[in-house]
């Protein structure tokens, strides 16, 4: 009785049997064979083809004799009937990777004998291709059926559609990695091990789409096999990078070879089937055991080879350098995340109150709302220590989310304060924090909050923030641009965006009176601002000369030590 069958989608995406698990005809035959189907095992070594028992209905009563080859069965395919499996297998050798299984799905027509003359069957072919530890098809395992679409001969696609590999993975390569070390120690000598990466993968998939990016995954990986010799393997380290094994010749300097591979793959840009578009891989490089003389070293040393060459430059490649270990730095980058998630969960997050107050009398207009975080230990670190850290583990959006909750239940306990929070732009699209906005849109309690959004982050799309700063007003919010002039954000976008309060970067605040550039650049920025309507904070005053300056040139608020600093409590009057 056939089993639950498992299906995967094919170019036109009708669902078809997933036969990546399969790996006897028995298996095929017990799942996936029925009345309209003839299953098959081709074994490439000796060449010989051995099909279900089944296969004499379809194929004629001397299959198992006629039929027993692959080249005999590749014989009978019709002039214009479409390559077959010998095209299959070579789509799969450039697709497919050491130690794993690749499907495919094509059709043609062939012909076979009988007792009332040859027969003309147009059939579909649907097989996977099992690789062996160097990367060569040992076995293909499949299923025929005739092809109900060609009541007539017709041309059949000139190429093998090579399924998506959903189920491979790094294992197969630590298992290849694995045995190369143990060979390498039993000979005495070593290899190289090659971790090539395509560069910018996700702004690729952004920009041209995720089909488009499969082509060029598919692109890069013909080129890489292309240049490893016979002897030498390839395997998939994650979706868009692979480790090559390399055989280290008398003589041959490991650079020189990855050198030539860089160059040859990244030579001219790869060119899909919509066009040709720029992408480029990079690769770290070491010799094992060597340098490395476990699956996991080695992937680890070659993480940091490649990381070293991706800060040097992209398209490039590095050597692995020992005095270059990452490890205690991954490990300090899980420790301080474990901390921050865990201060979260723990209620050890906290708000500081910095005032803001009016340039011409100095009446405190609002508070900026700060975000503290006390340790296990009792140490508070402040959001200069806690945040830029924040941004490059991805942890901004609990770190917002959580600084608006506190700033909502601050509001409501005080009908008197007004805050101001800040948010990443690329959080105005946080669900969460979105959905937090929302739940107090008719409590007032937005009327008396300014969200200010993080200038020294990219604005990427200009129209979708307005949108989102109009949401805001809707709201009842006002909204802030944050460290303006550090950052990436002309006139022109603020202009397009309506926000309502343009804050300038204490850094060129702080010491303007000292500096002339920083004079004029503030006084600029003051006017401009007040040419398109919008309001001015300037951060970091420390002292009655430059608030008198900031005053007499207009602008509106004043923020920093002269003010007051942050303090867990909102200051009054």
């Amino acid at each position: 009785m056939m089993g639950a069958a498992v299906l995967v989608s094919d170019a036109a995406g009708a669902t078809v049997p997933d036969l990546s698990d399969m790996a006897s005809l028995n298996d095929i035959m017990r799942r996936f064979e029925t009345a309209a189907s003839v299953a098959y095992e081709w074994c490439l070594a000796d060449d010989r083809l051995q099909w279900s028992p089944s296969a004499a209905a379809l194929l004629g009563a001397d299959v198992v004799r006629e039929l027993a080859s692959g080249r005999s069965y590749a014989a009978r395919i019709l002039p214009g009937g479409g390559r077959g499996r010998a095209e299959a297998v070579e789509a799969c050798l450039s697709a497919g990777l050491a130690g794993e299984s690749q499907q495919f799905h094509i059709r043609y027509s062939i012909r076979v004998g009988g007792h009332e003359g040859p027969r003309d069957l147009h059939l579909i072919d649907r097989g996977v291709c099992h690789f062996d530890a160097e990367g060569r098809v040992g076995r293909v395992l499949g299923l025929i059926a005739l092809d109900g679409a060609a009541g007539v001969l017709q041309a059949a696609p000139a190429t093998a559609h090579v399924l998506p590999n959903a189920g491979s993975g790094r294992r197969p390569l630590a298992m290849l990695v694995k045995d190369w070390l143990d060979t390498a120690g039993m000979r005495g000598d070593g290899f190289g091990v090659v971790l090539v990466g395509i560069d910018d993968l996700a702004r690729l998939n952004d920009i041209y789409g995720f089909a488009v990016v499969d082509e060029v995954i598919e692109i890069f990986r013909r080129r890489l096999r292309a240049e490893l010799a016979e002897d030498e393997a390839m395997g998939r380290f994650s979706v868009g990078s692979f480790g090559l094994l390399l055989r280290l010749r008398r003589d041959e300097d490991l650079a020189d070879r990855v050198r030539a591979i860089v160059d040859a793959v990244n030579a001219r840009p790869p060119r899909t089937e919509r066009g040709a578009l720029a992408a480029a891989v990079t690769a770290g490089a070491l010799t094992a055991p060597q340098q490395a003389a476990t699956p996991d070293d080695v992937f680890r040393c070659a993480q940091d080879a490649l990381y070293q060459a991706r800060h040097g430059s992209r398209g490039s490649f590095a050597i692995f350098q020992p005095a270059f270990d990452r490890a205690v730095e991954h490990r300090g980058n899980l420790l301080f995340a474990d901390n921050i998630v865990r201060a979260l969960d723990e209620g050890r997050v906290s708000l500081a109150y910095q005032p803001v107050a009016l340039s011409r009398d100095r009446v405190i207009a609002f508070h900026e709302a700060l975000v503290r975080v006390r340790g296990r230990d009792g140490y508070v670190l402040d959001g200069a220590a806690v945040i830029p850290a924040a941004e490059r583990f991805g942890l901004t959006g609990l770190i917002d989310r959580r600084t608006l909750q506190l700033a909502f239940a601050a509001l409501a306990d005080d009908p008197q304060l007004t805050l101001s929070v800040n948010v990443s732009p690329g959080n105005l699209d946080d669900g969460a924090w979105i959905a937090l906005m929302d739940s107090h849109a008719g409590d007032g309690l937005c009327r008396r909050l300014i969200v200010e959004i993080t200038e020294s982050a990219r604005l990427v799309d200009i129209d979708h923030v307005r949108r989102r700063i109009d949401w805001l007003h809707g709201l009842g919010c006002r909204v802030a641009i944050d460290d303006f002039g550090v950052g990436y954000t002309s006139f022109r976008s603020l202009r397009e965006l309506s926000v309502d309060i343009l804050k300038i970067d204490g850094s060129f605040v702080s010491g303007l009176m000292q500096s002339e550039p920083d004079r004029h650049f503030v006084r600029s920025l003051i006017e401009l601002a007040a040419n398109i309507g919008l309001s001015t904070v300037a951060e970091w005053v420390l002292d009655e000369p430059t608030a008198g300056r900031l005053d007499e040139w207009g602008c509106t608020y004043l923020q920093g030590e002269l003010i007051g600093l942050a303090a867990p409590q909102p200051l009054r009057g």
